[in-house]
């Protein structure tokens, strides 16, 4: 692909070759600009060139933009060391908090005009490099943080990175963006390693009984936990925050089931507490960025062999159904498992039909 009509943006500079670094990279490559790669592990800046990501950085020649894919912790002092070296004409990062790194820039004396903090809300459990996608921003939410200082032709710069990797733009203030990834990032991974945490010393008989929804509560806490750990100590406040509400309403909950067990209490709390939890489940934005939508689930037995999901989706495509998601229940010691084929309410009889017409085991 060529670059977007009269772009500003020829070439880019990425610091740090982990997953979020490669993936714009990638991301880049796609659209024929000339990237550089830096990282102080080697070999994940040769596995990222090996993926076709760009060339390794010597120094020179400047850059239109450089990105800085690294800890919070470390952006400030990056960001200076680039600008001493005259790295780039703009800066931006992509650390999941912003509050810090600004402050920081500013207390080492960086210069502020240059540099828009950035944080591409996407990701993935897997890490580094060989995890990388170039498509892993298309259509995700990517907050950018200007402060009054920011000239206005590296805000554009910034704003043309994220339409280049095909996020979706989102102007907010550095603080407000730190408390709103507490609510809905950096706390439920905490929450989500707390459920994990119980079963690492779990007997195997719950292991045994442990189905779809354990392993969606917890599917995030599989994160690097030396990442996270950098994540939550730059965004401690906000964070703790959302926990301690978290285990109010958890402590709540706790205290009505022993009321109920002694009892038979009332379990009001804890009832308001699930009721709650599905208005908030509600609210979360739907497909494209759109409003939540409600869709029917057409569950479908399917072998455990290649090429049996490509099948299933193919079916689906004959009928006219578009599916809008698809999870998979795999059967422990059994060669098949069940696709949960989410559509839209009036798709579903019909899809269920002509599955059924073409052989496929459609529960009821």
């Amino acid at each position: 692909m060529t670059p977007i009509e009269g772009a500003g943006i020829g070439s880019v500079l990425v610091v740090g070759t982990g997953l979020i670094g490669t993936s714009i990279a990638l991301a880049l490559r796609q659209r024929d600009l000339r990237v550089f790669l830096a990282d102080r592990d080697a070999g994940a800046v040769r596995l990222a060139r090996e993926l076709g990501a760009g060339e390794d950085w010597t120094g020179a020649p400047r850059v239109d933009l450089a990105v800085l894919a690294v800890p919070p912790q470390f952006v400030a002092q990056q960001l200076l060391d680039l600008q001493k070296q005259g790295a780039a004409h703009f800066y931006t990062d992509v650390a999941s908090v912003k509050a810090l790194p600004l402050a920081q820039a500013a207390q080492l004396g960086c210069d502020l005009t240059t540099y828009v903090a950035g944080h591409p809300l996407a990701g993935r459990e897997r890490s580094g490099p060989a995890a990388a996608r170039a498509d892993l921003f298309l259509g995700r939410p990517w907050a950018y943080c200007p402060t009054e200082d920011a000239a206005p032709e590296a805000v554009a710069a910034v704003r043309e990175l994220i339409d280049l990797c095909g996020g979706n733009a989102v102007r907010v203030d550095a603080g407000e963006h730190d408390r709103a990834v507490a609510v809905v990032s950096h706390a439920p991974h905490v929450t989500a390693a707390a459920v994990a945490a119980r079963l690492a010393e779990a007997p195997e008989t719950a292991l045994g009984l442990s189905g779809q929804g354990v392993r969606d509560v917890t599917r995030i806490a599989a994160g690097d936990p030396a990442l996270w750990m950098g994540i939550l100590s730059g965004n401690a406040l906000p964070v703790a925050e959302v926990l301690e509400a978290v285990a109010a309403d958890l402590g709540a909950a706790a205290k009505s089931l022993r009321a109920l067990a002694g009892d038979g209490a009332a379990m009001d709390q804890i009832a308001d507490l699930l009721a709650r939890g599905v208005r908030g489940t509600g609210r979360i934005p739907g497909k494209h960025g759109g409003p939540a939508r409600t869709y029917a689930v057409v569950q479908v037995l399917i072998g455990d062999r290649p090429g049996e999901l490509a099948r299933l989706v193919q079916a689906a495509g004959e009928t006219g159904v578009n599916i809008e998601d698809i999870r998979l229940e795999h059967a422990p010691g059994l060669p098949l498992g069940a696709a949960e084929v989410y559509v839209q309410p009036e798709a579903a009889a019909p899809l269920s039909e002509a599955l059924r017409e073409r052989g496929w085991q459609v529960a009821n």
